[in-house]
C-alpha cells in the first residue's frame, strides 16, 4: 500500500485569525493535550496515558504549545523533583474551541459512538451547557442569521475583497 505524504504549508502569511491560531495550535493532537490540561493538571505522566501519542510525538506537541505560549511547564517539588504542564490564560481560552469542536462533534456524530462520549454541564446545577454567540454589550446571544464578518483593523486587501459584500452569503 503507497502512502501520500502531503506536506504542510504555513499559515503565518495568511491574514486570518483562523489561520493564525491553526499556525499556533500546530495539529490535531495538540487540541487533544488542551482538553486534557482544562481537565487535570498534568503530574503525574496523565497525558501520556489519555492522548495515546508516542512520547516523542507528545514532547513535541508540549514544545510547541509552550513556545506559543499556551502551556506552561511548572517545576513542583516531589520525591524525585518533577515536571508538570498547565495551560497558560491563552490556553484556557484556546478551550473555548474545544468545547465549540466538542459541540459540533456531539451534533454531527463525529466519535461515531451515536451519542455524545462526554458531556458539558453545569458543575452546580448539572444542566447542559451549549456555547453561544453573544453581543458584548448586553451579554444576550446573537442568532446565527444575524452574525456578519466585516474588515477589522488588521485586514488587508486580500481580507477586504473575501468580506466584500458582492461575495457574501448568509449561512
Amino acid at each position: 500500500m503507497r502512502t501520500l505524504t502531503v506536506k504542510s504549508k504555513s499559515f503565518l502569511e495568511i491574514p486570518c485569525s483562523i489561520s493564525g491560531a491553526l499556525e499556533l495550535i500546530g495539529n490535531h493532537w495538540s487540541l487533544l493535550i488542551i482538553r486534557d490540561l482544562a481537565l487535570i493538571s498534568d503530574h503525574h505522566g496523565y497525558l501520556w496515558t489519555t492522548t495515546d501519542v508516542s512520547t516523542p510525538a507528545l514532547c513535541a506537541r508540549l514544545e510547541r504549545l509552550i513556545v506559543s505560549g499556551i502551556v506552561e511547564r511548572v517545576r513542583y517539588q516531589g520525591l524525585p523533583s518533577c515536571e508538570a504542564y498547565r495551560l497558560t490564560e491563552k490556553g484556557r481560552d484556546l478551550w473555548t474551541v474545544c468545547l465549540a469542536l466538542q459541540e459540533w462533534g456531539d451534533h454531527w456524530n463525529a466519535s461515531g459512538c451515536g451519542a455524545p462520549p462526554m458531556e458539558t454541564v453545569d458543575r452546580k446545577t448539572g444542566r447542559p451547557l451549549k456555547l453561544a454567540i453573544v453581543d458584548a454589550v448586553t451579554g444576550r446571544a446573537v442568532p446565527p442569521h444575524r452574525i456578519e464578518l466585516r474588515p477589522g483593523p488588521g485586514a488587508d486587501d486580500s481580507v477586504r475583497r473575501v468580506l466584500s459584500p458582492a461575495l457574501r452569503t448568509n449561512p
